[in-house]
């Protein structure tokens, strides 16, 4: 058997030599494996934005209701076992190493007989599968990778749950130029007589979302961001009420984030929560312990006094960053920003700069061969400056760790130091700073 270390390289390998796959496949590979994913309740949850949030929430949720829980998420920050956790804490190494090692031999005889290898995703999802039946998991929280109806992740035939959360315009050379292709993608989830749960707050989207439960039956939940209204954010935590349910009735929540967007993202786990609340036992004291006891690395984290860690990954996540930020400082700030070449990084500037507050923007590289243009990103940003007569220092250096030394040599005492833009760059910045705990 392979040891760790070659384990994680040979699968970090795979998208040098492999594309994406029908369903088809990757049902092939499941069901070499022994159909795994149909031995638990799944609550499969897409979306733009939130979805890893959401899905963080019912984690927790299901747990504190005492349920044996896998939670299947992505990219990982730190070690590739973070995309597989089990009762609230990744995976062991042992657990990890087994698991692939049964999947590169299904996938090695699936190559010998002249079938195509997996891409990554397929892979690692895959993985999880195998990871969570050994765990003998009840329940799995299971996270798309891109877009919805042809995400390998769709292979699960029957969910218990379906969630949708945030939806924007994402990944447009695969998915589709507008929000309702988009949402098409997403909702391609959605299966015959399964409740689903959606974030309602962009209308095209919604009426996508309803089109397609009421060709499949399936009864729907909508969370309408007017129904969320935040009472109390002092930096640390939330306290906010939603409308939730045709009665009308309030409910009123906390949580321990400071960014003002996971207030929409936790109704909506509270909802999907409580669609299944009678049928799975889940009591409404175990919803508000699951909401207290929840952590999510890299989603506006405070990983010191005064420095936060955002994922913010497209032009939707910059313009909620930017929400959070101005809850977070009371005067200019300085970010630390790096965005992967596929994301619209050209409007991400234009709202970066237009929307905040900035003392200096120092631009970096994204680890690996996915990251924009440093050059080219840190040109944009000074055209923009230009054009926008904002008086902002833009500041171009290659390496992380040393674009973090210059950002924490810059901030002045009691200033916010923002690092946003990627999670390829958080999770680099968790392993130099230490944010991981």
């Amino acid at each position: 058997m392979r040891t760790y270390k070659e384990t994680v390289q040979s699968i970090l390998e795979i998208p040098r030599f492999t594309e994406k796959n029908k369903p088809e496949h990757t049902r092939e590979l499941l069901r070499r494996l022994g159909d795994p994913q149909k031995n638990f309740k799944v609550i499969h949850v897409a979306g733009s934005n939130g979805k890893g949030s959401v899905c963080a929430f019912l984690d927790s949720i299901l747990r504190a209701a005492g349920k044996r829980v896998g939670l299947f998420t992505s990219p990982h920050l730190v070690c590739i076992e973070e995309r597989f956790c089990v009762g609230g804490q990744p995976c062991g190494r042992d657990c990890f190493v087994q698991a692939a090692e049964s999947v590169r031999q299904a996938v090695g005889s699936m190559v010998r007989e002249g079938m195509p290898h997996p891409s990554f995703f397929e892979y690692v999802f895959a993985i999880g599968m195998l990871i969570f039946s050994g765990y003998q998991a009840e329940y799995v929280v299971l996270e798309t990778g891109l877009g919805g109806r042809l995400d390998a992740t769709n292979i699960v035939d029957h969910p218990l749950l379906t969630v949708i959360t945030s939806i924007s315009l994402e990944h447009t050379e695969i998915l589709g130029d507008t929000v309702e292709e988009i949402a098409e993608e997403k909702a391609g989830i959605l299966k015959p007589g399964v409740p689903v749960v959606y974030d309602a707050s962009c209308p095209q989207a919604a009426k996508v979302v309803e089109g397609y439960a009421w060709r499949l039956k399936c009864r729907a939940y909508p969370v309408y961001s007017d129904k969320v209204k935040i009472l109390l954010n002092t930096g640390k935590k939330i306290a906010f009420s939603y409308v939730s349910g045709y009665d009308g009735t309030v409910t009123k929540l906390e949580i321990p984030f400071a960014a003002p967007y996971q207030a929409q993202n936790a109704a909506v786990a509270f909802q999907a929560a409580g669609c299944i609340a009678q049928s799975e036992g889940i009591t409404e004291k175990a919803m508000r312990q699951g909401f207290f006891g929840v952590s999510w690395a890299g989603r506006m984290q405070q990983v010191r006094p005064d420095i936060y860690f955002d994922g913010a990954h497209n032009a939707d996540g910059i313009r909620r960053f930017l929400e959070a930020a101005g809850c977070i400082a009371r005067g200019p700030s300085v970010l630390l920003f790096s965005m992967v070449k596929e994301k619209d990084y050209v409007r991400a500037a234009e709202e970066l700069l237009q929307h905040g507050n900035w003392q200096e923007i120092i631009i970096t590289s994204v680890p690996g061969s996915r990251g924009a243009d440093r050059q080219e990103l840190a040109e944009l940003f000074g055209q923009l400056a230009v054009r926008m007569r904002q008086p902002v220092k833009i500041t171009n250096i290659g390496e992380i760790e040393d674009a973090y030394a210059y950002a924490l040599s810059v901030k002045e005492p009691g200033q916010i130091l923002f690092c946003a833009g990627s999670l390829y760059l958080i999770g680099a910045l968790e392993k130099i700073a230490g944010g991981m705990e």
